[in-house]
């Protein structure tokens, strides 16, 4: 690692000064920690926001359930908040990583990380979430912008997630037996507005399908996406699974997903 100075607020307001004077954020530190052993990353500070209790949480609004940022993906798995509004949120918390991860890492670091095969983001987009920051709401559909880049401004502290609570909801996830990221996972959600269908692990960033959402906005089933074409040109290909594979995963997975949230 290269030198850095660690500060560790117990408030949102001094972790906003810290982070505002150009300091780096580190949640659970499941991606930031390793990327400062291999010295890929160069922070003169760290500002650990472990210590900030109103970042952390879990509670019902309304038709809404609000995750604060700190919350760990253990605790949002065990959740009964969670497990009776989305179970398919509880489900996804649950099959992230090792136990080792899910004991540290939070579903705002992930978020704000926008790893192009991890999970929470597939939940967030699908269920037309609200990442609430330290200055702004941003609407999922505009948050998340490509490759580990979100709509995020430089020292921009996301405080929670708000989830409308949505009629039905799962996500199915192809594992890199590895590293146990999506090779290939589908969150699918189906709301007030509609049929709303969210990848991760098969592009440069998670997505929506608009083919996948028509076809279940026509009939919730496995059997609904059956004929839905999926074009393999802008998937990912590497040593793992071809493009066309992956665009095979993409129905399957949505099938099973659509299959557990009929369940």
């Amino acid at each position: 690692m290269y030198a850095f100075t660690l500060e560790q607020p117990k408030t949102l307001a001094d972790a906003k000064r810290l982070t505002g004077g150009g300091a780096q954020a580190l949640a659970g530190g499941q991606t930031l920690i390793a990327s400062l052993k291999q010295r890929l990353a160069q922070p003169g500070a760290l500002v650990d926001l472990g210590g900030v209790a109103e970042l952390r949480g879990i509670r019902r609004e309304g038709n809404s359930l609000v995750i604060g940022a700190m919350t760990r993906h253990e605790e949002v798995a065990t959740s009964a908040d969670v497990k009776s509004s989305i179970p398919g949120l509880a489900a996804l918390a649950g099959g992230i990583g090792d136990r080792q991860v899910r004991a540290m890492g939070t579903i705002g670091g992930s978020v704000a990380n926008n790893d192009p095969a991890a999970c929470y983001p597939s939940a967030v987009l699908a269920l037309g979430a609200t990442i609430v920051t330290d200055k702004r709401e941003i609407k999922a559909d505009d948050f998340f912008q490509g490759l580990y880049s979100t709509a995020l401004d430089s020292g921009e502290l996301i405080t929670a997630i708000r989830f409308p609570i949505p009629k039905k909801a799962a996500y199915a996830k192809f594992r890199q037996p590895a590293s146990r990221f999506a090779l290939v996972g589908v969150f699918v959600a189906l709301t007030d507005g509609g049929a709303r269908v969210a990848i991760t692990g098969a592009g440069n960033g998670v997505f929506r399908h608009a083919g996948l959402e028509a076809a279940l906005g026509k009939g919730f089933t496995p059997e609904a996406v059956q004929g839905v074409a999926i074009d393999a040109s802008q998937l990912n290909a590497d040593l793992h699974a071809s493009a066309e594979y992956r665009a095979q995963l993409i129905r399957v997975q949505t099938q099973r997903a659509v299959a557990a949230a009929n369940g």
